[in-house]
């Protein structure tokens, strides 16, 4: 029998990182620490802190400290690290950044994780009770997302106006430039069986449930047969979908039938040759307006991911991207700066062309900071475009004509929009 131990999980999120989340009133919590706490033995003493609701006490001592944590989350990730390393607790690193630079993250870290958990964690945790654990696991085989256990919902803590979080699918089969998931998961998407989905999303007690996925319709015979199964248990829910999601008549009456409220879909640009040079030509501009339309039409409301600072986006980008906005009636958007994190392709580019700023990794934050140098504009006008459609999308005018466009759900969007137009007012970036 393996000897009782105290375990910390550190859902890490630096001062900068939580200050950029107060201009979005909802913040989703990630489920990867309530995931992987079902992972360590049943007797052992298992804590979770999630920095955006609570600070880690570095008073109290543990045998083992487990962080997770993004790219502009790392300096502090590597703090914490160092301090608990140096109070005599093990310390354990993964997740997205570590997997991306598992030899930087191990200089702070006795292992590593390098990809997905579900094999290696478990291999790590006999070979550190038996005292004879490595500094890095890889997974090198594909996990089966068959049988997995349930996250354990007592680590939930943030109160973000879900009843549950969960995921059903895994991963992403594009391969966009600028995006992690490609190098994360090597193109590799994978389904959890519906049934079992179905059995977690009913366990929660709330009535909103969020899909933590990153794309739940890449397989949409996989997609309709989970609204199918889950529509019986009367909840609300929200997710991650393709743009091509939107097209399909038949997914989106069963999304809106199984209690679908809103979809998040990442246009990324009103640019088509953006697009195609981003590796994301499957989105098609020309289709948007009707996308949405057709997603409207059934009493589901559309948040808008948009990205800025491709090559081909010039200065009035910005113009074209707010009124596509409030031509299509859309609800909510969240707009990004285009950051090349490091392992991607958008990163190995810019690294040659000599483009990159700054390898400060605290501002790879997507938000205050333009990290590499723009092709069309300066670094300069690239944030103060971006602040200025922050500005524009949340102000009076905008929220009036998008949501007199499409008023879907008026009776949570408009409250939601005129919260986030406080928020970003008073705490504006």
């Amino acid at each position: 029998m393996q000897p009782r131990k105290n375990v910390l999980l550190v859902t890490v999120s630096s001062r900068e990182m939580q200050r950029i989340r107060k201009t979005r009133y909802i913040n989703f919590q990630q489920c990867t620490m309530p995931y992987l706490a079902s992972f360590f033995p049943d007797d052992w003493t298992i804590a979770h802190i999630d920095e955006v609701c609570e600070a880690v006490d570095y008073n109290k001592q543990y045998d083992l400290v487990a962080l997770t944590f993004h790219t502009p989350s790392a300096p502090h990730a590597y703090e914490i690290a160092d301090s608990f390393r140096a109070r005599g607790s093990t310390v354990i690193m993964g997740g997205p950044h570590v997997t991306l630079l598992p030899d930087e993250a191990r200089a702070h870290a006795d292992a590593v994780f390098v990809g997905e958990a579900e094999l290696t964690l478990p291999q790590f945790i006999s070979d550190w009770a038996a005292g004879r654990a490595k500094d890095r696991y890889d997974a090198s085989e594909i996990p089966d997302l068959c049988g997995i256990p349930f996250s354990k919902k007592e680590h939930f803590h943030r109160k973000d106006h879900s009843g549950g979080i969960l995921f059903a699918s895994r991963g992403c089969p594009n391969a966009c430039e600028f995006c992690t998931l490609a190098v994360m998961y090597n193109r590799r998407y994978r389904c959890r069986p519906v049934e079992e989905v179905a059995a977690e999303f009913a366990s929660f007690h709330g009535k909103i449930i969020i899909f933590w996925d990153d794309n739940l319709t890449a397989d949409m015979d996989y997609a309709k047969s989970l609204c199918k199964a889950i529509a019986p248990h009367k909840k609300w829910w929200s997710s991650q979908v393709s743009v091509t999601a939107g097209a399909d008549d038949e997914f989106l009456s069963l999304a809106a039938r199984s209690g679908c409220k809103q979809l998040f879909i990442g246009f990324e640009s009103v640019s088509q040759k953006s697009l195609d040079s981003a590796r994301k030509g499957f989105n098609r501009t020309d289709d948007y307006a009707d996308i949405v339309e057709r997603i409207h039409s059934h009493g589901i409301a559309v948040q808008a991911g948009f990205v800025f600072g491709f090559d081909e986006d010039a200065p009035d980008v910005f113009d074209k991207t707010i009124d596509f906005l409030e031509g299509a009636g859309i609800q909510n958007a969240t707009f990004h700066i285009l950051t090349p994190y490091p392992g991607t392709p958008l990163y190995e580019r810019l690294k040659r062309e000599g483009r990159i700023l700054t390898y400060d990794w605290a501002k790879y934050n997507a938000r205050t900071d333009v990290v590499f140098e723009p092709k069309n504009m300066s670094a300069s006008e690239l944030l103060r475009g971006f602040n200025d459609v922050n500005r524009r999308f949340y102000s009076a005018g905008s929220i009036y004509r998008r949501l007199k466009k499409s008023p879907v759900g008026l009776y949570w969007t408009l409250p939601l929009n005129l919260i986030y137009r406080r928020l970003w007012y008073s705490k504006g970036i």
